[in-house]
């Protein structure tokens, strides 16, 4: 599966969808506690006026910066049946050697909510995605409705962080294969709700993956006794659950996957390790058309493991960090322009060689962005609106000297 990056979803800039939210919005919601009623003619025009700031910037794959969401997995998992939201969630539940869990920890925190499986899993065939989609054709001419990006939770987030046999109840799935199967229906039936609703452009925001990649992590699920397959096993069956999730999808969905390293107070990451560990199997077995990764620092290793990204596949670079201001020559807030494309060059370089490509060629299947949102959850970044409208700019820049202004 490949889309050419001039014509279809991913675009040479991208960004990866959740974007700074006004003061004005956040207030209303954690000040104030404005009901949802309230909330709504507030979102829509922050909405609005976010969607008009990507078009000015010149970017195609449109998102409504995830405005009416509290955290970037937003609202699919608790809308289930079968699973319930579940507040100040028992901490013996979770297995401390996972990456957000351990920061949570480590900084005083806890979570203060997850999802848990109570039942047989099923969808319930409304989407409380559609809404959001709906807004956003409001705001864009027909013709682009193709290009609005829509942001999910990983299929497995609800899984990797909890012990051994806590992700479900015993009497409800004998084993992870059947719990497995029930979530990949509930995503099949999301995503066709979401296809005839006229989206096209979906990216799932997944750090469990990214997690994989981390020895620490690695580390603690070797020595925790309880578990019954191996690290390198659950990877692979995450695998294979994507690819279930995503098995009947139109042939004119793409559909890309966002190593995400984790976003948390005072633009803390979760995660740190090279792709190393799981680029052969991330790249070749997973059926996804695009890779968004996070390279904007040197925890996530070298561009070596794209030598693995098979010719039909498309990698977006996050050299671009959304976490902070950059050091630049020009300009103190951002990245050197000129380093950027030189590390694109770099990472197309690995690309082509590994495909038997050249340089150009590789380049065809290749976009910058920044490496991970802005506001993940919503409070967002240590960068303000401004700051992240530079970085997004030069994101924008950097494209257009790279690939002659292609979209």
């Amino acid at each position: 599966m490949s889309f050419p990056l001039h014509r279809n979803p991913p675009f040479r800039a991208e960004h990866l969808g959740s974007l700074k939210r006004p003061q004005s919005l956040l207030d209303a919601r954690y000040k104030e506690n404005k009901s949802a009623s309230e909330l709504k003619p507030l979102e829509d025009t922050a909405i609005t006026d976010i969607v008009k700031i990507q078009q000015e910037l010149g970017f195609r794959g449109i998102s409504d910066g995830e405005y009416r969401r509290h955290m970037f997995w937003g609202t699919f998992f608790p809308a289930l049946g079968g699973m319930e939201e579940i507040q100040n969630p028992p901490i013996e539940t979770f297995r401390m050697y996972v990456p957000d869990i351990a920061a949570f920890m480590e900084t005083g925190h806890k979570p203060g909510e997850s999802v848990y499986c109570v039942g047989k899993i099923k969808h319930t065939g409304v989407s409380t995605y559609v809404d959001q989609i709906e807004y956003l054709k409001t705001l864009l001419p027909e013709e682009k409705w193709g290009d609005i990006k829509l942001t999910m939770a990983a299929p497995n987030w609800y899984h990797l962080r909890y012990m051994d046999g806590k992700a479900y109840p015993k009497e409800v799935y004998k084993n992870d294969k059947e719990y497995f199967a029930d979530i990949a229906k509930a995503y099949q039936v999301e995503l066709d709700i979401l296809y005839k609703a006229g989206l096209r452009n979906v990216q799932f925001d997944d750090p469990n993956l990214a997690y994989f990649c981390s020895d620490k992590m690695r580390e603690g699920w070797k020595n925790d006794k309880t578990n019954t397959v191996s690290v390198d096993e659950l990877f692979d069956i995450y695998i294979d659950l994507y690819n279930d999730c995503i098995s009947k999808i139109p042939s004119d969905m793409h559909v890309g996957v966002h190593l995400c390293r984790g976003n948390f107070v005072n633009s803390r990451h979760f995660s740190e390790g090279g792709y190393d560990a799981i680029a052969t199997r991330l790249f070749t077995r997973m059926n996804v058309h695009t890779y968004y990764l996070e390279y904007d620092t040197p925890r996530a290793g070298g561009f070596e493991p794209l030598s693995h990204l098979p010719k039909n596949k498309n990698v977006i670079l996050g050299v671009i960090t959304s976490k902070f201001p950059g050091k630049g020559r020009d300009d103190p807030e951002l990245e050197d322009k000129e380093e950027m494309k030189q590390r694109i060059y770099q990472a197309a370089d690995i690309v082509a060689k590994g495909a038997g490509e050249t340089r150009e060629e590789a380049l065809k299947r290749v976009g910058v962005s920044p490496q991970c949102g802005f506001a993940s959850h919503a409070e967002g970044n240590l960068i303000d609106i401004e700051g992240m409208k530079k970085k997004l700019a030069l994101v924008r820049q950097i494209a257009d000297e790279l690939w002659g202004g292609e979209p």
